[in-house]
């Protein structure tokens, strides 16, 4: 078994942000959270790094993030664009949006052949959550089921103060592996914990702090991609036409899925680390003083590349 291959998933157009999000630094010598994800990454093991990214965006993110971090390990880029739709489909009039993660992971087909974890450009997970993917990736493969991992954590260790985020709200039986998750796309924090809504704000359900989510940070076998060509397909027949703007095809729901089939298992893993990320430019000021905090504490060297 071949060392595993770490996809990043960097194609999402940062709105809320108001800019290319994965490319701001988040130190004064110029790193972004994804350069911190690499590094620890790589020294847990991993033997390659895929971006997926729009076309559109190549010279930058060449320039800013992917040009340093081939010195030290191999690297491919995959687009993520709009005109890669199942034959037989059009692209709605007026679609920018990208079709989602699940659909972003199929870009990969024909550059993925071995083990492989996906995470967010622009989350930081910790370099505990790198290792536990490590040690899955070369320990498990599939047999009379597709064996599959997600690294877990506490919703109240994922919340920002400065609005709404999107997590997978997760479900787990007594021996640690996923029962169920739903993609929750607007949950905010609120006095006595969290909710989230999903019709605009006009209903809540509350969520306790210490749910478990997914912060889309997972362990797969080639074998998913097969799976989300499939999926993609079927949400472009069924799904597409009811919000032809905005619908999006989700990893987390299509894991689901195989799960509710029988086909797959997801195994929880756990991160010693605290999450951050930057869903709004209002959260990089916390991020960049965790990240000093961590560099300050010996975690990472003052320059990484």
């Amino acid at each position: 078994m071949g060392k595993p291959t770490l996809v990043i998933l960097a194609a999402g157009m940062g709105s809320r942000y108001g800019g290319l999000k994965q490319i701001d630094p988040v130190d004064d010598r110029g790193h972004k959270i994804i350069d911190f994800s690499i590094y620890d990454a790589i020294r847990a093991g991993f033997g390659k790094v895929v971006f997926i990214i729009k076309k559109e965006n190549e010279k930058d993110f060449r320039e800013c993030v992917g040009d340093a971090v081939s010195r030290h390990v191999p690297v491919e880029y995959v687009f993520q664009e709009l005109d890669r739709v199942p034959e037989g489909f059009a692209i709605p009039e007026g679609r920018v949006k990208p079709w989602g993660t699940a659909h972003a992971i199929l870009c990969c087909k024909g550059v993925l052949d071995g083990p492989f974890a996906v995470i967010n450009a622009d989350d930081y997970y910790g370099r505990s959550a790198y290792e536990e993917l490590y040690r899955f990736l070369t320990t498990h493969e599939d047999d009379e089921k597709y064996r599959y991992a997600m690294v877990g954590y506490q919703l109240g260790n994922t919340l920002t103060e400065n609005g709404s985020v999107a997590r997978g709200v997760c479900v787990t039986d007594e021996a640690g592996y996923l029962v169920q998750i739903a993609e929750r796309t607007k949950i905010i924090r609120t006095k006595e914990a969290a909710a989230y809504t999903e019709d605009e704000g006009k209903t809540w359900t509350p969520l306790a702090l210490d749910t478990p989510v997914s912060m889309n940070m997972w362990a797969f076998s080639p074998s998913i991609l097969g799976e989300l060509e499939e999926a993609v397909a079927r949400f472009f027949a069924l799904e597409v036409e009811k919000n032809p703007l905005k619908s999006e095809c989700f990893l987390p729901i299509e894991v689901d899925k195989l799960l509710k089939a029988g086909k797959a298992t997801v195994q929880v893993l756990h991160s010693s680390d605290k999450w951050f990320g930057v869903t709004y430019k209002e959260d990089k000021p916390f991020v960049m003083e965790s990240i000093a905090k961590l560099k300050a504490a010996g975690v990472y060297p003052d320059v990484l590349w």
